[in-house]
């Protein structure tokens, strides 16, 4: 989902230099700043800002306060310290033996080469750049190694895609080429999704968050905040995008919202700059907005069918709304007479059982499959699963859509369910 252009004419921008160190002291890459960067967009050309350490860190290195604006054209020192590469091994290098930060560290010099950020090969020119966050960060801000422990990480997820077209699948969101897995749709904290397996490669996945744009659908109040369904519908459907991906399948964000990635927040602001894929801007007209949103799926699922990949599926998330009274749990619709689709909804149901059964046990759970004429049920090509994550408007139902840990969950075993 992502568009990276590079620059390498001779006025482009100037490349990084190292910065010139006292004699056993360490060496930092440095990099001039461009007009209208901040500290923040400077740090994310180098894939430093979604680490917590590296701002700090910079502002260290230059001698800066954390207000302080840069100035174009002046040189300022990364949290990247340079290293002159032994030739024989990134431990032996760098005097850390940990093999996964080692398979970290190549990764990284190889993204920002395929980039145009560092010049050459660190195996040739004998210059590792080693990120302060891969060694001076917390183990809970540090990206996780599990894409680099495998060799699958240094390919995009295998699917029945040509590489032209699955770089137009992820255009609008971040970039799947080797090594290099930013998905920009899910924001800054989230845009690095490691490869973990490829479960799912070969398969493609639409995923639909009810309502959008001028629609927020089913709102509610809790103290002096407005729920809306719409914004906690699209960020269980974006978690869910990020687990498939990092599972091997291309997850199409259907709904989308330019500013708002996965929000570790309780209350979500509700807005109405949503768009669908392509931006395309949503109809105010309820059943001609149902209708934009079947029929780009249909477009997509016919493109793609047309390229041989088979299994493609449709999962569409809403918020219920029913009686404050009125408790339930994530429940499940299929479009009646569908083999596939009912088969789909047990499954996930049966998912969500277990889980429920494993983590709160003695709670019982109450969800339920049953078959519904909906537009984006009876409309849709692929197989079509409708899901109602809560009662928007029931005090304990709201907690599962409220505390982020609980909206992870939900995602995750959702995951679980289509395995």
């Amino acid at each position: 989902m992502w568009l990276v252009l590079l620059f390498s004419f001779w006025f482009g921008p100037t490349p990084p230099v190292a910065s010139a160190p006292a004699a056993n002291s360490p060496v930092y890459l440095e990099t001039q700043a461009q007009p209208g960067e901040g500290a923040y967009a400077l740090l994310r050309r180098y894939e430093l800002v979604q680490y917590s350490c590296n701002l700090p860190e910079f502002y260290q290195l230059n001698d800066m306060k954390s207000s302080s604006r840069l100035i174009v054209g002046r040189s300022y020192k990364l949290p990247i310290q340079q290293f002159d590469y032994n030739g024989k091994s990134i431990r032996s290098t760098i005097g850390n033996d940990d093999w996964n930060v080692a398979i970290a560290i190549q990764n990284y010099n190889d993204r920002m080469q395929a980039l145009g950020r560092r010049p050459g090969d660190f195996r040739k020119d004998k210059i590792l750049w080693v990120p302060h966050h891969l060694l001076h960060c917390p183990d809970s801000d540090r990206p996780s190694l599990a894409a680099d422990q495998s060799k699958a990480a240094d390919t995009a997820p295998e699917n029945a895609l040509t590489e032209a077209q699955e770089k137009d699948v992820v255009t609008a969101s971040g970039s799947t080429t080797a090594g290099y897995r930013q998905f920009s749709i899910f924001g800054d904290k989230y845009a690095y999704v490691p490869l973990i397996s490829k479960k799912l490669a070969g398969q493609i996945f639409y995923v639909v968050a009810g309502h959008g744009g001028p629609d927020p659908g089913a709102m509610t109040r809790r103290g002096s905040h407005t729920l809306c369904e719409d914004e906690y519908a699209y960020d269980v459907a974006l978690r869910l995008c990020r687990n498939l991906i990092a599972h091997g399948a291309v997850a199409y964000v259907i709904n989308r919202d330019p500013n708002d990635g996965i929000r570790d927040d309780q209350y979500l602001d509700c807005d109405t700059d949503e768009v669908l894929w392509g931006n395309i801007k949503m109809f105010r007209n309820h059943k001609a907005r149902l209708t934009q949103r079947s029929n780009v799926v249909n477009a997509l699922y016919a493109q793609n069918k047309a390229q041989g990949v088979a299994k493609q599926t449709v999962i569409v998330l809403h918020v219920d709304s029913r009686a404050k009274g009125q408790r339930t749990d994530v429940f499940f619709y299929y479009q009646s007479g569908n083999s596939e689709g009912k088969r789909l909804a047990n499954q996930l149901y049966t998912s969500l059982k277990q889980q429920y059964a494993k983590y709160q046990s003695g709670r019982g759970y109450a969800g339920t499959v049953s078959s519904r004429d909906l537009h984006m049920l009876r409309e849709t090509k692929p197989t079509t699963v409708y899901i109602e994550l809560a009662n928007i408007r029931n005090a304990s139902d709201q907690q599962r859509i409220l505390v982020p840990r609980n909206r992870q969950l939900i995602a995750d075993w959702l995951l679980n369910g289509l395995f």
